[in-house]
């Protein structure tokens, strides 16, 4: 009889392959296929042997990718063949720690619906156990300290497995094999319910009694995977205002926590694609359209045609969610816009005049982690803050290049930090004046630096000299001798779109948003550029005009309003201001309009933002804003719906061979609407066209011009549905490649990813030294 040739594959597999159960997969393929050898962890892959007859290798190398753990992700598999040395059986072998390797890292992860089941079955030794988890689900990145993604690596190390934790541990046929967070109610983290001067709240159910406080009316703290939550009745209008005056929050919409699908569709219109968001594995706030008759509190989300929208995703929250019994708000930890509190202490301290109660537990986070939010819009999922769930996935950069941070915006801000062709953009960090939020900036720029093993050879940063980012990058650069590449705002906007869509051509690039510090010294926002990713040019942009006060207008969109109309029109535009802005005196009109002849703290600006907001101060819509971006939100929401193919004019002009839209008959046109008494919907939906029409028009010149016939859509206004949905609409309609975000935000939580992708390429293209010379 001829013995079988044998063969040996050294298999190594690189990508999201930690952490998602894809070793005890490679035990179990193989054995389905009688091959013999080894797998294990390393630093910067899962490497493999399987040796056994070529063809059922084979077989088995097509199964590795075609039948992997559904929340792993595999980015490549390289294979060489070896001569057979017979191995006995097959085996999972211990991690090995590589010093400068490194690997894609999982996010934290919803609970499965098999841990689901188990923790409301009586029978089940999990039964009520809120940190029930397995190789499927639960935490990952928030609770990691270095990788391999050992247990003795993580925050669970405090914790001992018992016998019956342990031996699932160690069964590779168990869904819980080399599940790290692994754990039960004998020997895993532990819940305590406390009032908020600590003191212990009586009770052996902590959840039970917590959902009744919640009932009764209290506002609790929740912690949960990346930091504490704030909870409290969703129907009661009395509660939720109590909270927003504690919290700070005047007017910014809550999300809300709602039990299953059928709660949500209850007070939401969803769709098919907005069902998987919710149900997805990493659980997001979703966006969804609100029903006439809700149930909740209208304070929740005042004003607006939208809900965020989330399910629960731990089985903290789902034990919460079936013993309350009603919809929860469910809101960062935090006060106004510091960072969601983390450790217990921190939150005592921190929450202490806000929540009447604390839900702890004493499993560690070692990441701090707010909730993503995303929309579906115009046919895909819109990021709209990447956090819990979505990082520290990278992005894929069209190129490798040297190791480069980007800093990122002042508002809204992620850092990102790229290695070979991934970039790792930051959870979202939030807005940098806070000395909290530098500290959390800083925190997690270092775990990242320690993750994913990057020593920056390049830092990146906006223009703006007065950035807390850029200050902090210019230290930096300095202290380490490091080249420091300064990208102008809408730029990187750009250049954040195609990095992610990767694109490497010249494309027409429409950046519009709030605040952009320009080339030239003044507020961009309106902009019209033929760009790649080593530079840009601006093409055209919205008219300069003044705003008055500066942050001041951005607060007071009516400030920005008189501004307009009096440069625009002069005395008469303070008469029509007049009649628009009723609650706005004479004499007030008249110091902004001298403010505005003295330049006094009145710098120009092109911002596409602000005139938003003067045209919803104009319509009455809102003339003075409690949150970010409140005035061009609710000019969305009243356009909502309307359907008009109406515009109002504009010019386009060309000075100096830049195109400059002319706005005057644009704000004449609303003037006349409002003179009339035509009613708001009408008139948003109009101005919403007559945007769209600006940006059709503008790129249908500029491809006559250059010959360009792809168009890229960045920056904050375009988080604006009906502005981005039409715009799509418009341009592709006219023969436009149109490339959107998909990633990362729109708005400034996407700039870090544009700085870098443009950093990473002047380096490509000039060399270091070219570049610490010239910076951009």
């Amino acid at each position: 009889m001829t013995a079988r040739a044998m063969e040996r594959l050294a298999v190594s597999v690189k990508g999201i392959v930690q952490g998602v159960g894809f070793r005890p997969f490679v035990y179990q393929l193989a054995q389905r296929h009688q091959l013999t050898g080894w797998v294990t962890n390393t630093s910067g892959e899962v490497r493999l042997e399987v040796e056994g007859e070529p063809a059922t290798l084979q077989t088995f190398l097509a199964a590795l990718t075609a039948e992997a753990p559904p929340q792993s992700y595999i980015t490549e598999v390289m294979s060489s063949s070896l001569p057979a040395c017979g191995y006995a059986g097959f085996e999972i072998q211990p991690s090995i720690a590589e010093p400068d390797k490194y690997q894609l890292i999982s996010p934290d992860l919803a609970v499965c619906a098999d841990c689901r089941a188990e923790i409301f079955n009586p029978a089940n030794r999990r039964y009520r156990y809120p940190f029930t988890n397995c190789t499927n689900c639960g935490p990952r990145f928030t609770i990691i300290e270095d990788i391999p993604y050992d247990r003795p690596l993580t925050t669970m190390k405090a914790f001992t497995m018992c016998p019956d934790c342990r031996a699932e541990y160690q069964d590779p046929l168990n869904r819980r094999f080399h599940a790290q967070p692994n754990a039960c109610p004998v020997c895993g983290p532990r819940l305590r319910l406390v009032a908020a001067d600590g003191s212990a709240v009586a009770g052996d159910d902590a959840v039970a009694t917590a959902a009744s406080l919640l009932r009764q009316g209290k506002i609790l703290a929740v912690r949960g995977l990346g930091g504490f939550l704030l909870a409290c009745d969703a129907t009661s209008e009395a509660v939720v205002s109590e909270l927003r005056r504690r919290k700070q929050r005047p007017a910014k919409p809550f999300a809300v926590m709602l039990p299953d699908m059928a709660a949500v569709e209850k007070i939401c219109l969803v769709s098919e694609a907005e069902k998987s968001l919710l149900t997805a594995a990493a659980a997001p706030i979703v966006l969804l359209k609100l029903r006439a008759e809700t149930g909740l509190a209208p304070g929740v989300a005042p004003g607006l045609k939208y809900q965020g929208v989330m399910l629960p995703y731990t089985p903290l929250h789902h034990l919460l969610m079936a013993d309350a019994g009603q919809p929860l708000v469910m809101t960062s930890g935090n006060l106004a816009e510091e960072p969601i509190a983390r450790d217990n202490d921190e939150a005592l301290h921190r929450l202490g005049e806000i929540a009447d109660y604390f839900l702890l537990h004493n499993r560690e986070i070692y990441s701090r982690y707010d909730d993503s939010v995303v929309m579906h819009e115009a046919g895909a999922p819109r990021m709209l803050r990447r956090a819990r769930g979505y990082a520290p996935y990278p992005v894929r950069l069209p190129a490798s290049g040297p190791p480069v941070l980007a800093v990122g915006a002042q508002e809204k801000n992620t850092f990102c930090l790229t290695r070979d062709d991934n970039a790792f953009v930051s959870q979202h960090i939030g807005d940098m004046d806070s000395v909290e939020t530098r500290e959390h900036f800083e925190e997690t720029l270092g775990l990242y630096r320690k993750m994913f093993r990057i020593d920056p050879e390049i830092i990146a940063c906006d223009l703006h000299p007065d950035y807390v980012s850029s200050k902090w990058a210019e230290e930096s650069a300095s202290a380490g001798r490091l080249p420091l590449v300064r990208v102008q705002h809408h730029h990187a906007h750009i250049a954040a779109c195609l990095a992610e869509n990767g694109e490497t051509g010249r494309v027409i690039g429409l950046a519009l948003d709030g605040t952009g510090y320009g080339k030239d010294g003044k507020i961009w926002g309106g902009e019209f550029m033929t760009a790649d990713l080593a530079g840009f040019e601006r093409r055209a942009h919205l008219e300069y005009l003044p705003l008055p006060g500066g942050e001041a207008a951005v607060k007071k969109p009516y400030r920005t309003a008189v501004g307009y109309l009096y440069r625009l029109f002069g005395a008469a535009g303070l008469t029509q201001a007049a009649g628009c802005l009723r609650g706005v005196n004479r004499s007030e009109l008249e110091l902004i309009a001298r403010q505005t002849d003295h330049r006094l703290n009145t710098p120009e600006t092109s911002s596409a933002g602000r005139l938003f907001d003067a045209v919803a101060a104009l319509m009455g819509i809102r003339t003075e804003i409690q949150y970010d971006a409140q005035a061009a939100v609710e000019l969305e929401m009243a356009a909502e719906g309307v359907d008009t193919d109406a515009v109002y004019p504009f010019d386009i002009a060309v000075a100096g061979g830049m195109k400059i839209i002319r706005l005057q008959r644009l704000l004449a046109g609303v003037l006349a609407d409002r003179s009339a008494q035509v009613p708001e919907p009408e008139m948003a939906a109009r101005f919403h066209n007559t945007v769209v029409d600006i940006n059709i028009k503008v790129c249908q010149s500029l491809r006559v011009d250059t010959g360009i016939d792809k168009v890229a859509l960045s920056g904050g206004c375009f988080m604006n549905r009906r502005l981005l949905r039409q715009s799509i609409a418009g341009l592709e309609a006219r023969g436009f490649k149109v490339y959107t975000h998909r990633d990362v935000p729109a708005n400034d939580g996407g700039l870090s990813l544009g700085q870098a992708a443009v950093a990473s390429r002047m380096v490509n293209g000039s060399g270091l030294t070219e570049l610490f010379l010239a910076g951009n």
